[in-house]
């Protein structure tokens, strides 16, 4: 049986970045986030391709899979899961000096917190400037 992917990639009469050109992490997984929710939502509206113009080392759905990994786990809740829709549907995080976002916050920053290092091992968020590589089980991971 043939897998078919629920969004199709992009067609061919549609630019794609060279393939010379390497793929930029993410700084950050909040930024990862935004990004991912600003492609899903473009998707939705008919375009087929993310667009800033920046390559980046993933699709949207490799974000979502991180997600629903952490969610499986029982690592985030629901709750974590609305905010994040939420707020990334509006591509700002919320802000913990409001008083109405302050729960919202703490949610926001506790799943950015959980997603960073999924994404980190992935290559899709980059490792920090001052990153050192430690060996976990044989293998070598940036730390």
């Amino acid at each position: 049986m043939l897998r078919m992917r629920a969004f199709p990639h992009p067609g061919a009469a549609e630019p794609r970045p060279p393939r010379a050109v390497r793929p930029e992490p993410f700084p950050d997984a909040e930024q990862a986030w935004l990004w991912t929710m600003a492609a899903l939502i473009a998707r939705h509206d008919g375009a087929s391709r993310p667009g800033d113009g920046v390559p980046r080392p993933c699709d949207p759905d490799d974000v979502i899979v991180a997600l629903d990994s952490l969610y499986r786990r029982k690592r985030i809740d629901l709750a974590h899961a609305r905010v994040l829709r939420a707020w990334g549907e509006r591509g700002i995080a919320p802000d913990a000096r409001v008083p109405a976002e302050r729960s919202e916050a703490r949610l926001w920053t506790e799943a950015m917190d959980l997603l960073d290092w999924p994404l980190r091992v992935r290559g899709i968020v980059a490792a920090p400037a001052g990153a050192r590589k430690i060996v976990i089980d044989s293998q070598v991971r940036t730390g």
